[in-house]
């Protein structure tokens, strides 16, 4: 990158980002000038939260300095670029061509190039796995034979010098020897991330009128138990109203009997490993959506995009960024399909016997509209088989290096509850998340089973392994109260991804899958004229 004929650059990078559902850009974060340098590389980066569910656009803008001065206009632009942090996590590293007016082609590097890596700064992602013994305690009272009824709890000190409450142990009853189960708390929980943090361990004498009483209390680090299982970690069980006392030593002992540390790989470990991300399509071609003709119909396709187009324009304008390729399959149901009018629960919406993909988001809503003028919609409203198709593809990729959503767009009641949920459950064990969309104003009760946060979906005597189904109904972002129509759609994908990396990581976590090494490649990302255009106006 250069502007200066006869002397290299001094260049400066800006980092612009765009907040949540507003269309303008703010300053984020500037880099230290380089002098002298054509291919500078910036010590200074912008630390930023990365949200799976939104599309975090970000602007880069290089100038070549000319004095000391913080106002822009006071120096050589050199060039700007535009991606969204997704593209960057999802390659690892990307090249961005500098651009002066938002239509350079791409490749065309006449203004330079800038490099981006994304690095995960969270360092204090591991669990530790702990069990603890006790030896000898004191009794519930001196002056009896009765046993103490002891359990742990674990406190650590916050900055201010307080010790607050992590974790407690399970109550064992009637022992002076107890032996605790075996517990797991993430290292962040336990001491912010800092092996050197104090924490206090209390060991208390449970009662039954809710009265707890402390039998002693031990002072440890992280790092000391890190040691393991040994002479160090015997800790002597201390009272404070008895230390005093000249005959009192202790009130027993806390062993440590097991240590150990797990690491915990995040999501965007798993996509800079090279872990694909596949969204599949399924949309309600039911009677019950009323005649496409009539604008009163779900499906009236006019210059204002109906839900079914702002859900699809939601969650896929995201999940595209993940996806090399950007093919997503839409499956249609419940409608009576050409040339043969008959009935069907799994066809291709874009009405080919071969395949099911479409290339974009684009193309996906011009499938949809084609598909609304061919079809006859019919019913009944059945989820089965388009869980049991793309489950199909997620059996193939247990080793995790790829994982699907299926987003079903639907404004019926189910009529097919008993197979959806067998069908959800036997999903459950692979390596994908099902996301459902309730169009309009129905009974969606149902789906808030399927939702399954408080009870797990059982089927056959079998429960789910985990939590697959998210559900959303688009009213609670549309009409009276659903707040500004404008950022409908982005508040619609803010809610119906959040769950997404969770359920990917219990996925991983449940069949001990680790992610592959980053990718060392650089991604070439041709401008965004559109993007970019507004972005130097």
């Amino acid at each position: 990158m250069c502007k200066d004929i006869l002397s290299k650059s001094d260049p400066l990078c800006i980092t612009y980002i765009r907040p949540f559902g507003e269309d303008r850009w703010v300053e984020y974060h500037r880099t230290e000038v380089i002098n002298e340098c054509h291919d500078p590389v910036f010590v200074s980066k912008p630390v930023m939260s990365y949200c799976f569910e939104e599309q975090q656009y970000l602007r880069f803008e290089v100038y070549d300095t000319d004095s000391t001065s913080s106002d822009l206009r006071d120096h050589d632009f050199l060039g700007a670029a535009v991606c969204t942090l997704a593209q960057i996590i999802s390659s690892g590293k990307v090249e961005l061509p500098l651009s002066q007016s938002g239509v350079k082609a791409a490749g065309d590097t006449g203004f330079g190039h800038l490099v981006v890596v994304a690095e995960e700064l969270d360092s204090a992602k591991d669990e530790v796995v702990l069990q603890f013994s006790g030896h000898g305690l004191d009794k519930k009272n001196w002056w009896c034979f009765g046993q103490s009824d002891p359990f742990l709890a674990i406190y650590k000190v916050m900055e201010s010098g307080a010790y607050t409450l992590v974790h407690r142990t399970e109550v064992i009853e009637g022992t002076l020897n107890p032996k605790w189960k075996k517990f797991i708390i993430p290292v962040r929980r336990l001491c912010n991330g800092d092996y050197d943090r104090s924490m206090r361990i209390a060991c208390c004498d449970w009662n039954n009128d809710g009265e707890e009483k402390l039998i002693g209390e031990l002072y440890t680090t992280l790092r000391e138990l890190s040691a393991g299982p040994g002479v160090s970690t015997v800790y002597p069980c201390i009272n404070p109203k008895k230390k005093s006392k000249l005959s009192y030593s202790n009130s027993g002992q806390i062993r440590l009997d097991y240590y150990e540390v797990r690491k915990i790989h995040s999501f965007m470990d798993y996509l800079k490993g090279g872990t694909q991300i596949h969204c599949s399509f399924a949309v309600d071609f039911t009677a019950s959506n009323g005649d496409p003709a009539s604008p009163d119909s779900l499906h009236y396709v006019s210059q204002v995009p109906n839900m079914y187009e702002l859900a699809i324009q939601a969650v896929g304008s995201i999940i595209q960024d993940y996806d090399s390729d950007k093919m997503f399959p839409v499956l249609g149901f419940g409608a009576k399909i050409p040339p043969t009018g008959h009935v069907s629960h799994e066809f291709f919406v874009n009405l080919r016997e071969d395949s099911p993909y479409c290339h974009t988001v684009s193309g996906v809503l011009e499938a949809y509209h084609n598909c609304v003028r061919q079809v006859q919609l019919y019913g009944p409203t059945n989820f089965a088989p388009v869980i049991n198709h793309v489950a199909r593809f997620a059996s193939t990729f247990k080793n995790g290096s790829a994982y699907f959503i299926l987003l079903i767009l639907t404004d019926g009641v189910i009529t097919d509850m008993p197979q959806t949920t067998h069908a959800l459950v036997e999903a459950s064990v692979l390596p994908m998340s099902v996301i459902i969309v309730g169009i309009g104003s129905a009974d969606f009760s149902a789906m808030e089973v399927l939702d399954a946060d408080s009870v797990p979906l059982q089927s056959g005597g079998r429960r789910a392994a985990r939590d697959i189904v998210q559900f959303v109904p688009f009213s609670k972002f549309v009409g009276a109260g659903g707040g500004d129509p404008r950022t409908a759609r982005l508040r619609l994908a803010k809610e119906v991804l959040a769950e997404v990396p969770r359920q990917f990581v219990a996925y991983m976590k449940a069949n001990s899958i680790s992610p592959g090494p980053p990718s060392q490649d650089v991604t070439l990302l041709p401008p965004d004229p559109e993007v970019l255009g507004t972005a130097l106006q």
